[in-house]
């Protein structure tokens, strides 16, 4: 089996159209098999400081979920160019993650034997996943499709040396690394507890916190007593995770409800086209923004009605912040709000330089930018962090609380900001007309031009742009395309 990432899709079963792994990007079942892969991943301790120290998922899931499967796809893209730039553009990503966990235990990103266990764990849930569901893979099958796992990991790291190449030998290595090294890590319990108790409404149900509270209320916590049950017993008793009587014959049954999905014609489910709805907002000027509309008013009668029969008047848990004006894209918010919405990237309750990465991350990915251009947003926002630490730390313990934050307000505007505001100008001036036009625009903020950008001639140009980033970014005011850039959930 070709392993490398120069052969051609014919060659290498992972890119082939009907290979086992790109079937689950549409499968109902990968969404409960996704949530077990990703605590088994934040359970190693090494993925779990990372997650920790790093992630967006606890105060962003919706757009966490949307990049990776963003990702993915461009990982099982059929150009061999598009899937090389993306495996170039992660490894650049996990390079910059490094440090050290409470217990001063180091962990980098780059570790190959990890990046091993976050593939062994996507296979495992797989395999899981199928016979939960009452479908079992057959050897054969089973075989195969650890061949593109494997095909996967040396996409990433040149080779697939740190999984075992016998299957066999894989199910020892798994059992292993549960039994010896896999802990009850702060990111894992945040995924089973924290993130299903709390999570924030996507873009199609926000506004709604009654409706929104009542389902999550219900939802998240058989959520999390379903991933508990699939778990493997050696980490559940480890972990100390309980599990509650009935559980196992309720996370049977989800699994069994979603394999159900079969019988759907092909294409009913697309699981692209669901992330990209929930994300869309009603302002937005994609066509599918009218069906979200629709939804939308619909959604809110049912909202109003449930306020009234129950006494959930409000979402208690933190969510994006209220959708801006619609005739003028702007309103003013409260030093609270956007350090908790915008500045606190990681929703650990301070600034420091992960949560100034995790922006140019997320600004680089949409991007899709190259190494120079990625490089240059990387070392403005680094700039603009050694401004803000030096100008707000007062206790100096290394990063910025709400509330050195709410006394110093007016520092975030310093020249290193503006600077940060130029370099992503011209990394989205993509033809470097010295303006962005339509298309330009559209690839940042995944919506056209509006009214109030007053634009001339359909394009938009530098001092509009860099004025209107630093009105952002300084908290004076809310703004319609940056607030679904770098505050939505």
């Amino acid at each position: 089996m070709t392993t490398g990432t120069t052969g051609t899709a014919e060659e290498t079963p992972l890119f082939a159209t009907q290979a086992p792994f790109r079937a689950f990007f549409d499968d109902p079942r990968w969404a409960l098999a996704i949530i077990r892969a990703t605590v088994l991943e934040a359970a190693h301790p090494q993925v779990g400081a990372a997650l920790a120290d790093n992630s967006t998922f606890v105060a962003h899931p919706w757009r966490r979920l949307r990049n990776t499967f963003l990702s993915m796809r461009r990982m099982f893209d059929a150009d061999p160019a598009v899937r090389d730039r993306e495996a170039a553009r992660l490894n650049r990503l996990h390079a910059r993650m490094s440090g050290s966990d409470s217990r001063g235990r180091a962990y980098d990103a780059m570790d190959r034997a990890t990046r091993a266990w976050v593939v062994a764990t996507l296979f495992e849930s797989a395999v899981t996943m199928c016979r939960l569901s009452g479908q079992p893979l057959d050897q054969a099958t089973m075989e195969r499709l650890y061949g593109e796992y494997r095909a996967f990991l040396a996409a990433l790291d040149g080779d697939a040396g740190e999984l075992p190449e016998d299957l066999n030998d894989f199910w020892r290595y798994f059992d292993r690394v549960v039994e010896d090294e896999l802990e009850n890590t702060e990111a894992a319990r945040l995924i089973l507890y924290r993130l299903f108790d709390h999570l924030p409404a996507p873009a199609l149900l926000d506004g709604m916190p009654a409706l929104w509270a009542a389902g999550r209320a219900v939802v998240g916590p058989l959520l999390g007593a379903i991933t508990v049950a699939s778990l493997p017993e050696p980490y559940r008793r480890k972990a100390g995770l309980a599990e509650m009587p009935g559980t196992p014959t309720l996370m049977q049954g989800a699994y069994l409800a979603a394999g159900l999905t079969r019988f759907l014609p092909d294409g009913w489910i697309n699981a692209e086209t669901i992330i990209e709805t929930l994300s869309l907002s009603p302002d937005s000027d994609d066509p599918r923004a009218r069906t979200v509309t629709a939804l939308r008013a619909r959604m809110t009668q049912a909202s109003a009605l449930l306020r009234l029969l129950t006494p959930l008047g409000g979402d208690a848990g933190p969510g994006p912040a209220p959708t801006a004006s619609k005739t003028t894209g702007e309103g003013r918010r409260s030093a609270e709000e956007f350090f908790r919405t915008v500045l606190d990237q990681t929703g650990d309750g301070y600034l420091d330089w992960p949560d100034l990465a995790a922006m140019a991350r997320e600004l680089a990915t949409r991007l899709d930018l190259d190494e120079p251009q990625e490089t240059r947003l990387y070392d403005a926002f680094a700039a603009w962090w050694r401004e803000l630490q030096a100008a707000l730390d007062t206790d100096g313990d290394g990063r910025v609380s709400a509330d050195e934050y709410a006394t110093a307000v007016p520092s975030l505007a310093g020249p290193a900001l503006i600077r940060v505001a130029e370099v992503l100008f011209d990394a989205t001036d993509k033809d470097g007309s010295g303006t962005i036009n339509a298309e330009e625009h559209r690839a940042l903020f995944r919506t056209a031009f509006h009214r109030d950008l007053t634009i001339t001639d359909g394009t938009y140009d530098r001092s509009a742009f860099v004025g209107d980033f630093l009105t952002f970014m300084a908290g004076r005011r809310r703004n319609s395309a940056y607030d679904a850039l770098l505050a939505d959930a």
